[in-house]
């Protein structure tokens, strides 16, 4: 039977972590590396249970483990050149603005929380700027696209939406730690 790949959510912080056998024992029973990689598989209020890569399980403060960032979802083909970002701008900032407007009136008590779902159903928004580079998600292509300046490349295709509303987050495979430089 083959192996499956081990896949971390979580490192332990910098100055490591505690370990207990069983959630709110007195006594620690062995302390994680300091940025061990290690997979959270179960929550109990601030407990967490881990596994780590040689199969071995602790319940630790999950409020203490480090997120591992997760990747977008693989490239389809090759990056091809895109249109114009300023327009894909433009629609962003207008969806933000609505977005942002239907949480003022949420938090003003104007509208109620179903109100808000039902007028928020099907917005989707993406945009990560770092300096002059930026990564928009093109709700309309179902893709993400990176930007200098006002060229815009095909960064990865993302699976279609469903029609239904998701009840649940769905979170793509976390993304593999690799060997520092």
């Amino acid at each position: 039977m083959a192996t499956q790949e081990f896949r971390p959510t979580h490192v332990a912080p910098a100055a490591g972590l505690p370990t207990w056998a069983a959630p709110g024992e007195s006594r620690p029973s062995a302390r994680l590396d300091p940025l061990l990689p290690v997979r959270l598989v179960d929550r109990r209020g601030d407990w967490g249970r881990i596994v780590c890569s040689n199969g071995w399980s602790a319940w630790v403060d999950g409020r203490l483990l480090v997120a591992v960032p997760q990747g977008p979802p693989e490239a389809s083909g090759a990056p091809e050149r895109s249109a114009d970002a300023r327009p894909l701008l433009a629609e962003l900032e207008r969806a933000l603005s609505r977005y942002r407007h239907l949480t003022e009136e949420l938090a003003a008590g104007r509208i109620d929380g179903e109100t808000f779902r039902r007028r928020t159903a099907g917005t989707r928004i993406g945009a990560v700027v770092d300096g002059e580079a930026i990564w928009l998600f093109d709700a309309e292509h179902e893709r993400w696209v990176y930007c200098e300046g006002a060229d815009m490349t095909t960064y990865a295709v993302v699976e279609p939406a469903s029609a239904e509303p998701a009840t649940t987050v769905q979170r793509q495979p976390p993304t593999r730690i690799g060997d520092a430089p």
